[in-house]
């Protein structure tokens, strides 16, 4: 092939530090903007950011030249400095270290786009440790360790 074509559709999700409810809905459009912004920056096509006051979801396409470690470590880290930058709050903002990402499939964006629109209402029935639980054990990771 003369060409290399790939289209690889991420689901990341990480918290806040301490899994503090720190992103209030007055300030959550700003930082999803803020996201979507920082993510398109790096060449990832974003589909949507949405969370929790304690955790975030989003949905991108990889860029075929990054890492998603390195997209999610940029969107993370420049997204605290943004936050502590307005001052929206007294104690300083950051994200807990760790994050999950899935590779999801072409036929399943409309079904995690959906999901991920309706977070509010998803959590109304499951906590957000039940989530993270049901989605390692989803994709075959081994949470007794």
């Amino acid at each position: 092939m003369s060409h290399s074509y790939n289209k690889v559709w991420i689901h990341a999700i990480w918290s806040t530090k301490g899994r503090e409810q720190l992103i209030l809905s007055s300030i959550e459009t700003a930082i999803y903007k803020y996201m979507r912004q920082q993510l398109e920056e790096l060449g990832c096509n974003c589909r949507i950011v949405n969370g929790m006051p304690d955790h975030v979801h989003c949905l991108f396409l990889l860029n075929s030249q990054k890492s998603i470690a390195d997209v999610l470590k940029q969107v993370k880290g420049s997204t605290s400095h943004y936050i502590n930058e307005q001052n929206w709050m007294t104690a300083k903002f950051a994200w807990q270290t760790g994050y999950a990402a899935y590779s999801v499939s072409e036929s399943q964006i409309e079904k995690v786009t959906a999901y991920i629109m309706n977070q509010k209402q998803h959590h109304t029935k499951h906590s957000f440790a039940k989530e993270y639980e049901d989605f390692l054990k989803l994709y075959g990771f081994d949470t007794t360790a």
